[in-house]
């Protein structure tokens, strides 16, 4: 699977990177099927804490899946996101059985 991260507004060190590549990597064991996965991990303009969104989107085979967090911190926000996919992979392979 090839993962491909951008950090928007902020550089993102490599104890992010690690930690994002390494949640995602894991959604593989859910699906084979994954091809790719974009992540986009952003800072929000507004001034309240919860100001960090992780958008992940995996490109399968026909199929796409896709989750949108923001939290307080782009490891919590990466974490719910996984979660997310995790349930829409299961939904997915549950529907081609």
């Amino acid at each position: 699977m090839i993962i491909n991260i951008q950090s928007l507004h902020f550089d993102a060190d490599k104890k992010l990177l690690g930690f994002v590549n390494e949640k995602v990597t894991k959604l593989n064991t859910y699906y084979d099927g994954i091809i790719n996965s974009d992540i986009i991990l952003k800072l929000d303009k507004n001034n309240n804490a919860e100001n960090k969104i992780a958008e992940i989107r995996m490109h399968g085979k026909g199929q796409e899946f896709f989750a949108k967090k923001q939290c307080a911190s782009f490891e919590e926000a990466t974490d719910l996101a996984c979660e997310a996919l995790k349930s829409q992979v299961k939904k997915h392979k549950e529907k081609k059985l």
